[in-house]
């Protein structure tokens, strides 16, 4: 790690939004040749930070130094300027054009008034190279993985000499090879004497790649550490303090066996379900009170099947039974007449509408089901809402702030909210808790376990297997668009035989 004067320093840093401290005197800093954990519960404070220190937002008071001098940035292309470029977990780049366009929007070489398109692309395909990619960079941007689009996003980052470049939550989307890749070039960007923030919630990931760990905690510093000296349960503990238990708790809770359960007809069954191209027939059963698990890789049709029990896809083969009738979903609407919930795992552009309010994102699943000629009342509104702004602890707890303005923690409770304030009888959560800090992840965790004791049928989707293992009472595994095999969870199912089924091995 390197040593010496710290490259940016950011002192007494604080920010108050109306009714919320977002940051209370925050220091931090970051050295040259290091990458730098900054950690915490989502609401903690990390995003306001990157967004005060690339001028989104302007602090409220304390100062800011960049490379010796002192700054103050009136918005985010002021700090790309001086150096400090930023790569967000969900990328901001335009996948209709190549490659090559969206690393140089904006900085096209020209000539004469015109762009030099032999030009931009050689330079493309040089920039890419120095991250050991080879890809034709005149193909669209959409064309591409995630990982290939992440790595375009940190190559044109890089490219606007950067001396800071911050990574939010890269890896979220990325398979275990993909990150390896990510790695691999931060490593070499580090080697260089670039300066790396990386978010994360990868526990694992900050202990692989980064020198130093910030902590904060309810728009506190907790604390700055040296990674190889702060072990991860106490790293764990500085970020949730005592929810840490809440997830030993859900370990240790037995679950009733499977034939407990299966008892009287299926809430939803699906029969040779299928849609071409997508997701092969396949037959799936969720009764009540169960919680059914989906595992397999991305790409494996885990999200295609959720899809078709909810009509978000319209299926081409076989039927869907609810209460063991035979139903046709002409689309969500009719999903949801039938007591069924679905949260995307894409929050943002299936899930939320972030323009409008808390409690307008919360009701608007059950006004859809009444009809807009039959609107809510808001004192019933009001109820509804704060019983779940309560009960599912959102935070900030303001109702009438836009949904936008939440941590993304809190804003997939709010899509929980919403669905089950239409009291569904089986509800789909697909990755829901992608993206989002231990405690949050705890507490979506205990909640579909209470709501599984309580009668719901639950689908639930997540690329975490020991998470998929934690809660389901079975497990439905998926391999290149088949469902291949179910395998109960009594309790001694573990990760390594589901690995071995997703791999290809024979169903034990």
């Amino acid at each position: 790690m390197a040593t010496g004067r710290a490259i940016l320093t950011m002192t007494d840093i604080g920010k108050h939004f109306p009714g919320v401290v977002a940051l209370d005197h925050v220091d931090f800093r970051l050295f040259p040749g290091e990458v730098h954990a900054l950690m915490g519960e989502n609401g903690a404070g990390k995003s306001t930070l990157i967004k005060v220190l690339t001028g989104v937002y302007q602090h409220d008071h304390g100062h800011m130094e960049l490379d010796g001098g002192p700054v103050a940035f009136a918005g985010p292309l002021a700090a790309q300027q001086a150096g400090i470029s930023t790569v967000y977990q969900e990328i901001n780049l335009c996948t209709n054009l190549s490659v090559a366009e969206n690393m140089f929007i904006g900085r096209e070489p020209r000539r004469f008034g015109h762009i030099r398109w032999s030009e931009l692309r050689r330079r493309a395909a040089d920039r890419l190279r120095r991250l050991d990619l080879d890809i034709d960079v005149s193909s669209p941007l959409g064309a591409h993985s995630l990982a290939i689009q992440q790595m375009v996003a940190i190559a044109r980052a890089i490219d606007i000499s950067a001396k800071v470049l911050i990574l939010d939550e890269p890896t979220s989307s990325l398979d275990a090879a993909e990150v390896a890749q990510l790695f691999r070039v931060m490593r070499q960007l580090k080697e260089e004497g670039m300066a790396i923030i990386f978010v994360t919630h990868f526990l694992d990931q900050v202990y692989e790649i980064s020198d130093r760990i910030t902590v904060l905690r309810n728009g506190r510093l907790i604390g700055e550490y040296r990674t190889t000296e702060l072990s991860q349960l106490d790293l764990v503990g500085k970020m949730i303090g005592g929810e840490l238990a809440v997830l030993e708790q859900l370990d240790e809770q037995p679950k009733p066996p499977v034939a407990a359960i299966e008892q009287g007809a299926p809430v939803v069954q699906a029969r040779e379900l299928g849609r071409n191209g997508s997701i092969e027939p396949y037959h799936l059963a969720i009764h009540q009170g169960e919680v059914v698990g989906l595992a397999g890789l991305l790409g494996s049709g885990r999200t295609e099947a959720a899809r078709l029990l909810f009509g978000a896809d319209r299926a081409d083969h076989g039927e869907l039974l609810v209460d063991g009738k035979p139903v046709v979903l002409r689309g969500p609407h009719t999903a949801t007449a039938h007591h069924i919930g679905f949260c995307s795992e894409n929050r943002r552009t299936e899930g939320l509408v972030e323009e409008l309010t808390v409690r307008e994102n919360i009701v608007l699943a059950l006004q859809a089901s009444r009809g807009w000629s039959r609107p809510i009342p808001r004192r019933r509104q009001d109820e509804l809402v704060d019983r779940y702004v309560q009960a599912l602890r959102i935070r900030p707890a303001d109702p009438e702030l836009p949904v936008r303005t939440l941590s993304g923690g809190n804003q997939q409770k709010v899509l929980l909210a919403r669905w089950l304030i239409t009291e569904p009888r089986l509800l789909i959560l697909d990755e829901p808790t992608r993206g989002i800090d231990v405690g949050a992840k705890a507490e979506i965790q205990r909640l579909v376990v209470e709501l599984a004791d309580g009668g719901m049928a639950v689908l639930f989707i997540s690329a975490e297997l020991e998470e998929v293992l934690r809660l389901s009472h079975k497990v439905a595994v998926f391999r290149d668009r088949r469902l291949v095999t179910e395998l109960e969870n009594t309790g001694d199912l573990d990760a390594d035989r589901v690995m071995a089924v997703i791999a290809g091995g024979a169903p034990a």
